[in-house]
């Protein structure tokens, strides 16, 4: 069961970003657009990872902070800081990055299953560990990690 996973990337695009020194993935189907920061405008009761939303050409676009999400501590944001803009299903929704690196392409053989390398809660959200050349990157399964 656990090789399917794997399999199901096949050859795929994905947008590899950094928060502090660690390397992340995503999915470059997923992604709609990749912006600067903006301003985004706090709403009330919301999670603390979520810092609010943003007017995205017409469209009210919730924001999370990746960071906050996965309890690192908050920087500055400086001039690489950007916002991903997801869709995922019939919904957007931005996550703050600290820099957008680059595009690469991974194939199945490229990807490690990490069912056995981390806690079940961590697994939830993390689709595979990437290696690109020299250097690893974990991949993120979006849908699972805006549901937590």
């Amino acid at each position: 069961m656990a090789e399917a996973q794997v399999n199901d990337f096949d050859t795929k695009q994905f947008i590899i970003f950094r928060l502090g020194e660690e390397r992340f993935g995503i999915d470059s189907l997923k992604i709609t657009t990749i912006d600067r920061m903006k301003t985004i405008t706090r709403v009330p009761k919301t999670p603390e990872f979520i810092k609010g939303v943003i007017n995205l050409r017409g469209d009210i676009i919730p924001v999370m902070d990746l960071r906050a999400k996965f309890n690192l501590p908050p920087v500055e944001e400086t001039e690489e800081t950007r916002i991903i803009i997801l869709k995922l299903e019939e919904i957007s929704i931005g996550v703050i990055v600290d820099q957008v690196l680059q595009t690469i392409q991974l194939s199945g053989e490229d990807i490690e299953n990490t069912s056995s390398l981390i806690n079940s809660a961590a697994a939830e959200y993390i689709s595979g560990i990437g290696k690109v050349g020299g250097e690893i990157v974990t991949l993120i399964n979006f849908e699972k990690l805006v549901k937590l």
